[in-house]
């Protein structure tokens, strides 16, 4: 895994980068979180090629239990990526729920995150 932009020009935010997945599993989506926590990082942009592809099967409830805990933590996260791929209404149900607030969001590059972060 490498962390770049570490910080990024508010010092608070990261953008993860992998050759591989991060995340493959609740246990490291909160490894991961509590890494970034202990850093300081209060807004984590991850890209949606370094998340294991169960992540964005709902019945998994990998990704409830993971968001969960960043909201909990009240550490911002923006998943960048192509989700039209995934035809799931309730997937896309809940990225169009997840957009309207803060906390999480899908989004589709890197500029939109750090534009949402702004606010």
């Amino acid at each position: 895994m490498q962390i770049i932009n570490p910080p990024m020009s508010d010092g608070t935010t990261v953008e993860i980068i992998a050759d591989q997945y991060i995340i493959n599993n609740i246990d490291d989506g909160a490894d991961l979180l509590g890494n970034l926590y202990y850093q300081g990082y209060a807004q984590v942009i991850i890209h949606e090629e370094n998340i294991n592809p169960q992540f964005f099967d709902l019945k998994t409830k990998i990704a409830g239990e993971i968001l969960q805990k960043f909201v909990n933590y009240k550490v911002r996260l923006c998943i960048i990526g192509d989700f039209a791929k995934y035809n799931s209404k309730s997937l896309n149900d809940f990225i169009y729920e997840s957009n309207k607030g803060k906390a999480v969001n899908f989004l589709s590059h890197t500029d939109q995150a750090i534009e949402k972060f702004k606010h």
